[in-house]
């Protein structure tokens, strides 16, 4: 009896969770989400190896500023998310390219 009551609620136990099984760019917006999360993830954490923490929080500011001013035509379209996050990842990037450029 027990076991049966066991493998009734097999079903409603949570999966292991893992990292999803997708290619980046993504093929729709659930995933393309994703990747340009996983990216912005990315290029965050190279950065916070170059900059000191009240500069590295001074250029999120800034990013994310002026990636919201950028894409607010898009403010109200489901869109508008990725976009801003594509734009903050594309800024620290190119900062992150600056910092090679001066042999660090």
């Amino acid at each position: 009896m027990r076991a049966l009551l066991l493998l009734m609620l097999l079903p409603l136990m949570p999966a292991k969770a893992g990292q999803p099984d997708i290619k980046c760019p993504g093929n729709n917006t659930v995933e393309m989400r994703w990747c340009a999360s996983k990216s912005l993830d990315e290029s965050k954490a190279a950065l916070e190896k170059k900059l000191s923490p009240e500069t590295l929080k001074q250029w999120r500011e800034a990013t994310m500023e002026a990636c919201s001013v950028a894409y607010r035509p898009y403010l109200q379209g489901t869109i508008y998310p990725q976009l801003v996050v594509g734009c903050d990842d594309r800024l620290n990037r190119f900062l992150l390219e600056e910092f090679k450029g001066l042999g660090g």
